[in-house]
């Protein structure tokens, strides 16, 4: 009697990407997430990000591969490591990679013990990610319940100019709610003040998060997470990171460059000064201000066909629980892992150093 073969004919079309790299994703995460957790609450932002930073690009180099860091830690004379440009792996094997990562999202989160911080990567083939310049990009982030609906509703679409009524309209439509009952995440930022008044006007309910607004985007693709829409300008690197994980789950990224004077509304004198300095990098990659306006969809930001995903919590967040360190250097870490197959793991892993001192708890 013929019976269901699901998870055989997931894992057959897995890449050779995920096949070979996915179950190794997390061990790198979770190496930077439990490094970042001993600062957790020291209130030394950047040396949580650094010791971060360095036990993530430690594991990346044990992998076989060869890697090109695509996002990371900044530009090459900005950054000690993890820059963009940045060639990781031990140059073995078959296996040609673009990596995006942020050892530490949410550093500020971490280092004042507050929820919401973690370690995140992704990878892809050769031109599978964005090359994203260090600028802002601003943003709308929706779940699959609304790409279904976009397909079935010719005319109905996600527009980021749009005013925020009529995306929001759209996002209940799709999740069979009312405008009143959606929940929208945006950075709690000066730059947003307008854009926080427009979405209370509409009735939906504002989520202000001091910072880290990539796994709440992710959660828009997570029934039950209680994030409907995620709104405003951040990082480009989360932005291409929240892509990742949205390319995998079937959600949807609408996202422009914006340079971040122009986005904190600066003098003018001000903005003419970043477009100095940023456009000769920005035109490398192929980014002119002619085109840096053009609206970034998900299949732009995260091309690639055989991408993976992790992230592992630092202090715990939106549904991910944070690193519980004990007390003979071991630790106990949540992590969410997932391919282009549409394999998606939740981990509950626990590092025993002292087996002796550190028994095994349910």
């Amino acid at each position: 009697m013929p019976h269901p073969q699901t998870a055989e004919n997931i894992m057959k079309n897995a890449g050779p990407i995920e096949s070979a790299l996915l179950p190794k994703l997390i061990h790198v995460t979770e190496a930077a997430a439990i490094a970042a957790a001993h600062q957790i609450g020291k209130g030394d932002k950047n040396y949580a990000d650094q010791v971060s930073v360095e036990a993530m690009r430690r594991m990346l180099n044990c992998l076989d591969i060869r890697g090109v860091i695509k996002i990371g830690e900044g530009e090459r004379d900005e950054a000690p490591m993890l820059y963009i440009g940045e060639e990781v792996g031990t140059g073995n094997g078959d296996l040609e990679v673009d990596i995006a990562v942020d050892p530490l999202e949410g550093t500020n989160l971490c280092a004042d013990g507050v929820p919401g911080s973690i370690s995140v990567m992704a990878m892809s083939e050769p031109n599978g990610l964005f090359h994203g310049p260090d600028v802002y990009m601003d943003k709308i982030v929706v779940g699959p319940e609304v790409v279904k609906y976009e397909r079935e509703h010719p005319g109905e679409e996600i527009d980021l100019d749009a005013p925020a009524i009529d995306n929001l309209e759209i996002v209940a439509r799709a999740l069979n709610r009312s405008v009143e009952e959606l929940v929208v995440v945006i950075l709690d930022r000066e730059r947003h003040k307008d854009k926080i008044e427009e979405i209370r006007k509409t009735g939906a309910r504002v989520n202000l998060v001091s910072d880290g607004d990539l796994m709440p985007g992710v959660s828009t693709a997570i029934r039950g997470s209680g994030i409907h829409v995620v709104m405003g300008s951040g990082g480009s690197g989360e932005a291409v990171l929240t892509a990742s994980a949205m390319k995998i789950l079937g959600g949807k990224v609408l996202a422009r460059l914006i340079l971040p004077s122009v986005a904190n509304r600066k003098p003018d004198d001000v903005i003419a000064r970043e477009v100095e300095e940023k456009m000769p990098r920005l035109k490398k990659m192929g980014i002119t201000e002619d085109n840096m306006n053009d609206v970034l969809d998900t299949e732009k930001l995260v091309p690639g066909k055989d991408v993976i995903f992790a992230a592992t919590g630092v202090t715990s967040g939106h549904f991910l629980k944070g690193t519980n360190l004990f007390g003979y250097g071991d630790a106990r870490v949540h992590s969410i892992s997932m391919g282009s197959s549409g394999i998606v793991k939740f981990s509950d892993s626990i590092y025993i150093h002292d087996k002796e001192n550190t028994p095994l708890r349910l």
